[in-house]
């Protein structure tokens, strides 16, 4: 019981951004409880807020070597990889968490774009889409996918989908369509 109250106080506090505080207590669950994949994720989720991706994947590999089930997990640890600059093994942990749920729009959302930095603009693309087909009120892939679809030369395809994301409400398109760059678009 000591070790979920621990866990739980960690979860609020890094709601409440109190991430030094939720590490604590999710490596006090852990040290009570060395079996708890959710903590080990706890702490990888607060350590990438803090920047710190190198513990994260620590963390993260973590709850997975405890559940290799575990999606968010493998998310998680793409987003950590992703950020080290590490596209190719975040793309492999974003294939698996896919494999897990291919459901999870956010996934092909953050595949797509390790895709895109390793300039494999046509794999973003249809990540984006996939996203798109799961959750059609994704103006982030929306704006993505145009992005994608200028860097291949499809201009016409980029525009349609950056004004689709100014119409799903996606304030970065939006902000980007009322300055002199996005001249080649508002006239399109």
């Amino acid at each position: 019981k000591d070790a979920i109250a621990y866990h739980n106080r960690g979860v609020s506090r890094e709601i409440l951004g109190k991430c030094y505080e939720a590490i604590s207590d999710f490596i006090k669950a852990i040290e009570l409880q060395a079996d708890r994949p959710t903590s080990y994720h706890g702490v990888g989720y607060c350590k990438s807020k803090l920047g710190d991706y190198e513990g994260a994947k620590i963390a993260f590999s973590k709850a997975i070597d405890l559940d290799p089930k575990y999606v968010s997990a493998y998310n998680n640890l793409g987003d950590a990889k992703s950020n080290l600059k590490d596209h190719y093994g975040a793309i492999s942990d974003y294939t698996k968490a896919i494999e897990l749920d291919p459901k999870d729009a956010d996934v092909y959302y953050n595949r797509g774009n390790s895709k895109s930095s390793i300039k494999d603009y046509y794999g973003a693309i249809s990540d984006y889409t996939k996203a798109i087909e799961i959750n059609p009120q994704y103006g982030k892939a929306y704006n993505n996918r145009g992005l994608a679809k200028r860097k291949i030369g499809d201009d016409k395809g980029g525009c349609d989908d950056y004004k689709k994301a100014i119409l799903l409400g996606n304030k970065q398109t939006e902000k980007w369509f009322q300055t002199n760059g996005a001249d080649w678009c508002r006239y399109m």
